[in-house]
């Protein structure tokens, strides 16, 4: 198959929902934190500064925390008056119960996806833990879920396992791309059935976004319809009999991340996460091609001191085009948190979080932050593009380590 080579573009839609997604990635989880430690006493910020890489954070912990008072109280220390420390407030509270809720709804069925997309059904807990916000799972998950779905999950030698899917959906081995055709043969006209298989809009064909310019090239077309003719081989079934080097295996192996990436909830993952599961996953060393190749499936940002990949389809206009349940708790936990930016220390007073999960935003009206609901697509900034025929390596963004870690 004939490799197109394109240079990276910026986006600057999915770069500010990368960096939402990140600022109430570190609120959620030191929420949790902060929530599961012993005693009453406020919590010093020195404590928490180690926290700063985990989270994912460009700014010190301890002004992440004063940036954002309506969720996280600043108090003086019962000993040492002068030491800056901070305790939960009541809205932070309500939060946490709400995210526990909303974790409760399919959780064990992404873990579930996740470990079987995997060569031996099981991961190291160290490999899953970097992945517990973006696929919602609870903070004690490799004792919850072997609890609740004991036939399901096991854990053992720090690993956690899927003894059976017997207990599980028929469909948890079926990708999202197959559901969605199968969906759409239910509903299709004969014109959309009888279309040729040279088309892009062939049956499992990937959705394409391309970035602006890239779309009505004449070889980019072709590429993808070459692409898209080769056999879609499901990222559940085994694929150890498929010759890594072909055309088909690539074809796999965007699948897999495909799926992967369609399991979170955000749809987008640190690439350092990823690199964690590759061995399991049957990727390749220098799996970030992947992502560079095909600009029309992913999306590689850069933003945040760390590299993030976003699956484009999962967005439409700046929302996500699947709202899961645990997405709305947090669009609700940036609510809180803006208040706080805009309002300060009365921004407690001016938050309204009624008893069925929605808050009325009556105060924020006309304060919207500069970014917030852009089209993905509609201010797009080009550092350049070339097409080259090329079969060697097509990656303009390195494989080595992230700043995070």
């Amino acid at each position: 198959m004939q490799k197109v080579r394109l240079k990276w573009v910026k986006n600057r839609g999915l770069d500010h929902l990368i960096e939402r997604t990140t600022s109430i990635r570190a609120s959620c989880l030191l929420l949790d934190h902060l929530s599961r430690l012993p005693g009453s006493s406020p919590v010093p910020a020195r404590s928490l500064a180690r926290l700063q890489k985990p989270l994912g954070l460009t700014v010190p912990v301890l002004r992440f925390l004063r940036r954002h008072p309506t969720l996280f109280s600043e108090q003086p220390h019962p000993r040492f008056p002068t030491l800056p420390s901070f305790s939960l407030t009541p809205a932070s509270h309500t939060l946490l119960a709400r995210l526990a809720d909303a974790s409760a709804h399919d959780a064990h069925l992404r873990l579930a996806r996740l470990l079987l997309l995997t060569r031996s059904r099981s991961l190291p807990l160290a490999s899953v833990l970097p992945l517990r916000f973006d696929l919602g799972l609870p903070f004690n998950f490799a004792a919850v879920f072997p609890a609740s779905h004991p036939g399901v999950f096991a854990v053992a030698n720090n690993r956690i396992s899927l003894r059976s899917a017997s207990g599980l959906p028929e469909d948890i081995a079926v990708s999202s791309l197959q559901r969605r055709h199968a969906a759409a043969i239910d509903s299709a006209t004969y014109r959309a059935l009888s279309r040729p298989p040279s088309s892009s809009s062939a049956p499992l064909a990937f959705p394409m976004r391309f970035p602006r310019g890239y779309g009505g090239m004449k070889k980019v077309k072709a590429w993808m319809d070459e692409f898209h003719r080769l056999p879609y081989i499901s990222p559940y079934d085994d694929a150890s009999g498929i010759d890594p080097e072909s055309d088909i295996y690539e074809k796999r192996n965007i699948g897999l991340l495909h799926e992967l990436l369609g399991l979170t909830v955000h749809k987008m993952v640190r690439r350092n996460a990823i690199r964690l599961l590759r061995e399991e996953l049957g990727l390749p060393h220098r799996f970030t091609r992947l992502f560079t190749r095909y600009p029309g499936v992913f999306y590689l940002s850069l933003k945040c001191k760390t590299t993030t990949v976003v699956l484009r389809e999962g967005y439409e206009r700046g929302k996500l085009v699947e709202h899961h349940p645990l997405a709305a708790v947090r669009d609700k936990v940036h609510y809180v948190m803006r208040t706080g930016v805009l309002y300060r220390g009365k921004g407690l007073s001016k938050l309204v979080l009624d008893e069925d999960g929605t808050e009325e935003e009556g105060a924020l009206n006309g304060e919207e932050f500069e970014g917030e609901g852009m089209d993905e697509d509609a201010d797009v900034e080009c550092f350049g593009m070339e097409i080259v025929d090329d079969d060697g390596p097509v990656d303009d963004v390195d494989d080595e380590g992230d700043s995070d870690g």
